[in-house]
């Protein structure tokens, strides 16, 4: 049987019930993907290695001639075991693999154990090669908090160990050193094995590390990302409640209305992890594609396909009472202009955007001056698909409807519901394709653990899209 690292990390209180009081982005982490941060910190890299071969001193073993046991050691020549000179050179030639598990305890903290044994070889008494085994229970207490840098973070704040089963694998080893030896290993293995857990707490720690980050949003700016409380835990996760603070090229925060109300945030099933993106980062990316300019666009006749009319002359079709007023055989420039930051709808499983819009509608021929036929006020219902990568939720728009009224004509007023269908064919070719390129950087996800969310189970809630994925 192996035996035990027990390490518990002190959490401050148990997450809500289900609100998200804050318009932050909330991470649920479930304790497997601690776990597996914690395994994967141990396997391939040098934690364990750095501690095969350790000794007391330069030269010999922990036992040796200069170690503890050895003639200037605590049980050395002229002490109450002077035999123990001939059991020289015993090394740590073997560290198991701990096998990790661990328990979140709700408002306390969680404690963890890695079950291990130690196999040391040196020269035995008797001569020849003397190998022992032995089972060790280290437990240590860390504190689970938030750091001057505003990440999450694990403190080591006691470390203890319990020597389990000693047993001879090859050599001879008389029964009256046999109580030396394990109180000698007794002394020495928190020395050599609380060290472990402190570097594992340090590449968990750089992990939990890169919740804090500046994540750019190409031309739009970039998020940052900084713990807004206090990490909480419950039974089965960590709850990180996540500020993103978005900012614009130039560093100004931007800060664009908050939902009233709090996001009620569905339970977590087990053996999962769960980010929610919240109404409030959805709003802020397009009122960044607003205050840009990049929602606005003049559509001409080359950014059409021939099959979409764009001409003074399809336009009396549609217009017939302007046709004594319509220059003929000229084409038509849309001047689509966004003066209004969009509206992101989240609820009812659905994700809508609105978009309102003036549409200038124009004339002009190849080497003249454009003049103006009328002006539209205009709403573009949106559509968004929404897909999950590794860190990223990105979005695809595609046009619902659009609703148009007339605001100003150089001709008679006439009923601009007529020309919905003919923009709405002109929107979907030439302004949608344009919108989705620059919504190619996607929202930002917080990393935590390396949680991949790219085959997430996505659920668009009131206020806020919830990402699942098994742990």
């Amino acid at each position: 049987m192996l035996g035990m690292w027990s390490l518990l990390l002190w959490g401050l209180a148990t997450p809500c019930q289900g609100l998200l009081e804050t318009v932050g982005t909330l991470a649920r982490i479930d304790q497997d993907e601690l776990g597996k941060a914690i395994q994967n910190s141990l396997i391939g890299g040098p934690i364990l290695q750095n501690v095969l071969g350790t000794v007391t001193s330069v030269n010999q073993g922990l036992l040796g001639s200069t170690g503890l046991l050895g003639g200037g050691g605590l049980l050395g020549y002229g002490g109450v075991f002077g035999i123990v000179e001939e059991l020289s050179g015993l090394k740590i030639e073997e560290l198991t693999l701990p096998k990790v598990s661990l328990k979140l305890l709700p408002g306390f903290g969680v404690q963890l154990t890695l079950h291990t044994k130690v196999r040391l070889h040196g020269s035995g008494p008797l001569g020849g090669l003397l190998q022992l085994a032995a089972e060790v229970n280290v437990s240590s207490r860390v504190a689970l908090g938030m750091s001057a840098r505003g990440t999450p973070i694990l403190i080591l704040k006691r470390c203890s160990t319990l020597l389990g089963h000693i047993s001879v694998l090859s050599g001879l080893l008389p029964p009256q050193l046999f109580g030396v030896v394990e109180q000698t290993l007794f002394k020495v293995l928190p020395e050599l094995l609380c060290p472990v857990v402190d570097s594992v707490l340090h590449v968990v720690n750089e992990l939990l590390g890169t919740v804090l980050g500046l994540v750019p949003l190409g031309s739009l700016g970039s998020v940052e990302f900084t713990l807004a409380t206090l990490p909480l835990t419950s039974n089965q996760y960590i709850e990180l409640d996540i500020n993103a603070i978005v900012k614009s090229v130039a560093g100004d925060v931007i800060d664009f209305p908050k939902p009233p109300k709090p996001i009620k945030v569905p339970p977590k099933e087990n053996h999962t992890s769960q980010v929610t993106v919240p109404l409030y980062l959805f709003n802020t990316i397009f009122g960044l594609l607003q205050t840009n300019g990049a929602l606005d666009i003049d559509i001409t006749p080359e950014l059409v396909p021939s099959n979409v009319p764009l001409t003074t002359t399809d336009l009396m079709t549609l217009v017939p009472e302007a046709r004594a007023k319509l220059p003929p055989d000229q084409q038509l420039l849309l001047s689509l202009r966004v003066k209004e930051a969009p509206t992101v709808i989240l609820q009812n499983k659905k994700a809508t955007v609105s978009v309102p819009a003036n549409i200038h509608v124009l004339s002009y021929l190849p080497a003249g001056t454009p003049e103006a036929l009328f002006e539209l006020n205009g709403v573009m219902t949106l559509n968004a698909q929404l897909a999950p990568s590794a860190t990223k939720l990105h979005l695809s728009l595609s046009l619902e409807r659009l609703s148009v009224k007339l605001a100003s004509s150089f001709a008679h007023t006439f009923d601009a519901s007529r020309l919905e269908e003919w923009l709405s064919s002109v929107v979907r070719v030439a302004y949608v394709p344009k919108v989705n390129v620059d919504l190619d950087v996607g929202i930002p996800l917080p990393k935590v653990l390396n949680v991949n969310f790219a085959n997430a189970v996505l659920e668009v809630i009131e206020n806020a899209v919830v990402l699942t994925v098994a742990s």
